[in-house]
């Protein structure tokens, strides 16, 4: 027993090791890439680094950044949820009927909203642990009921009259920052806190790496996967009640172009899709890089349909990379 258990102690380092050069050198190469992506755009636009553009810039990608840090938690412990850009939407158009149509006042609204988005994220969640269902196919389930919910209630139409007291979250600004984008590093700030810092976090890390185990520890790993799910369902509320904010009406549209932009941001960021590698505040800056990405589609005059295509290309991308990085180190460490 003694040279087994010498054994898997040293497969475990050995793993720590492999995990801490993939964490390494991913950030390393995301920021390398930003730099060039900055670069290059600035030379071949002079509108690139104007004050307008920064200010465009950093305002649009603070919504998929609060996005995909809830969908990088989630990540992190090896689930999905391709629901939370219908979350935002429905959240939003809730926003809208409570405040308008009800009377609610809007602070208060706005309060109850982000508990909505934390219910549809328990509700996901409660689904994939509690029921053993793949993440996947639940989250693209709840994303057609959030949807029809979202349509039903608002009629596919506009709802309009937001009062001006939200408006400064979302067109506001701080010494020249964007609001969005300084709620958007607070929620990054929670989020770092919360995996770096605490039991919580450290439970993440090991339901993601092996969930069975974790078990065997003792963990309460269905907790951990319902309360991860609701962390990402009350982000993306906020992303859809910041937006509202932004436009000064409920739009039935909010969030539906937000998820692979999301997943993208989390994957270029170093958050690994099989779990368990990774920094979750990592997606913030892979959300600057698709936000530049979009950018540069935008400033150049391209069709900003390509920006789906784009977004699709930079997953399978991010991904594959992902898992050449993990067999390339996994055997280096074997040797």
């Amino acid at each position: 027993f003694g040279v087994f258990e010498m054994a898997q102690r040293e497969n475990v380092s050995k793993l720590r090791k492999t995990m801490e050069i993939v964490r390494k050198t991913r950030s390393i190469g995301v920021i390398f890439a930003l730099i060039v992506l900055v670069i290059l755009a600035s030379l071949l636009s002079p509108y690139f680094l104007s004050g307008y553009n920064l200010q465009a810039l950093t305002r649009s990608l603070a919504f998929v950044g609060m996005i995909a840090l809830g969908q990088a938690c989630l990540l992190l412990i090896g689930e999905l949820d391709l629901s939370v850009g219908a979350i935002a939407g429905f959240c939003g158009v809730i926003g809208g009927v409570l405040i308008i149509n009800l009377g609610f006042h809007h602070w208060l609204a706005f309060g109850l909203c982000l508990l909505l988005g934390a219910g549809c994220g328990f509700l996901n969640g409660a689904l994939v642990a509690k029921l053993n269902l793949n993440s996947l196919v639940v989250t693209v389930g709840m994303t057609g009921v959030y949807t029809g919910l979202n349509l039903v209630i608002s009629k596919g139409r506009a709802i309009t009259g937001i009062p001006k007291a939200l408006y400064f979250l979302g067109q506001g600004d701080f010494l020249g920052i964007p609001a969005p984008f300084i709620i958007m590093i607070g929620v990054a700030g929670v989020v770092l806190f919360v995996t770096q810092n605490t039991i919580f976090g450290r439970y993440m890390y090991s339901v993601g790496n092996n969930r069975e185990a974790s078990k065997i520890l003792g963990i309460r790993v269905e907790r951990v996967q319902i309360i991860t799910f609701m962390m990402a369902g009350l982000f993306a509320a906020l992303a859809g009640m910041i937006m509202v904010a932004r436009l000064g009406s409920s739009q039935p549209a909010i969030g539906q172009e937000w998820v692979l932009p999301s997943i993208a941001s989390s994957v270029i960021g170093g958050v690994s899709p099989a779990g368990g590698i990774g920094n979750p505040v990592g997606a913030v800056l892979g959300a600057v890089i698709t936000g530049v990405i979009e950018n540069i589609i935008v400033i150049f005059g391209i069709s900003p349909y390509w920006q789906t295509a784009v977004s699709g290309v930079v997953v399978v991308a991010a991904v594959s990379l992902d898992s050449i990085q993990r067999i390339f180190y996994e055997r280096k460490v074997k040797l």
